[in-house]
């Protein structure tokens, strides 16, 4: 399967939270691939990060892009590239973890794929999303939220998203990123590889 080919161009996000949307891709077979060099070097880079260790825990089964489908995880985006650099990748949601008001560091609302030449996904972080509304309904004294002591970052309303103002947090957790774990941009990620139809 072609990264987006069957996937309309939807807005980060948006498709899930606004519409509960629970199914976007058809539950096809995609290879998945994970280097073990890359592997190893996130190891090393993140061996005193106790979020990232959280994450790479939480989600080492979702190595297997399959594995994550079967269990509801649906494309959200296409493969999102930086405006001056780097990339994000292509993000897949859980539908129920969006719009919750909660961050938990054992449940990231969306795993972020690095599409492949070969037709394949490679895991490389997550994204924890949580919308402002929901967020302050939860927790009406006003703190901004926070994931084992890293602050989630503000995004505006109107944004590029086409979504109410909303909280997040990137984590790299299997790409090490050369300008930081919890950047939202990851210079070593990259949309070019995504196959053309």
């Amino acid at each position: 399967m072609k990264a987006t080919s069957k996937i309309p161009a939807l807005c980060a996000y948006c498709a899930v939270s606004a519409l509960g949307t629970t199914a976007l891709l058809a539950q096809e077979s995609v290879p998945a691939i994970a280097s073990q060099d890359t592997e190893q070097s996130s190891r090393t880079l993140h061996a005193n990060s106790p979020l990232v260790q959280k994450v790479r825990n939480a989600t080492a089964r979702f190595k297997d892009i399959n594995v994550a489908m079967k269990e509801g995880w649906v494309q959200g985006t296409p493969c999102v590239s930086g405006p001056n650099f780097g990339a994000m990748g292509i993000h897949f949601l859980m539908p129920n973890r969006v719009g919750d008001g909660v961050l938990n560091a054992d449940q990231p609302e969306s795993l972020i794929y690095e599409p492949q030449s070969d037709g394949s996904f490679r895991l490389v972080g997550v994204e924890f999303i949580v919308l402002v509304k929901d967020w302050d309904t939860l927790h009406p004294d006003g703190a901004p939220p926070e994931l084992e002591g890293h602050l989630a970052n503000l995004v505006g309303e109107p944004n590029r998203y086409r979504l109410p103002a909303f909280y997040e947090l990137h984590v790299w957790a299997w790409e090490r990123n050369p300008v930081g774990s919890f950047a939202d941009w990851n210079t070593r990620v990259s949309c070019a590889k995504l196959p053309l139809d």
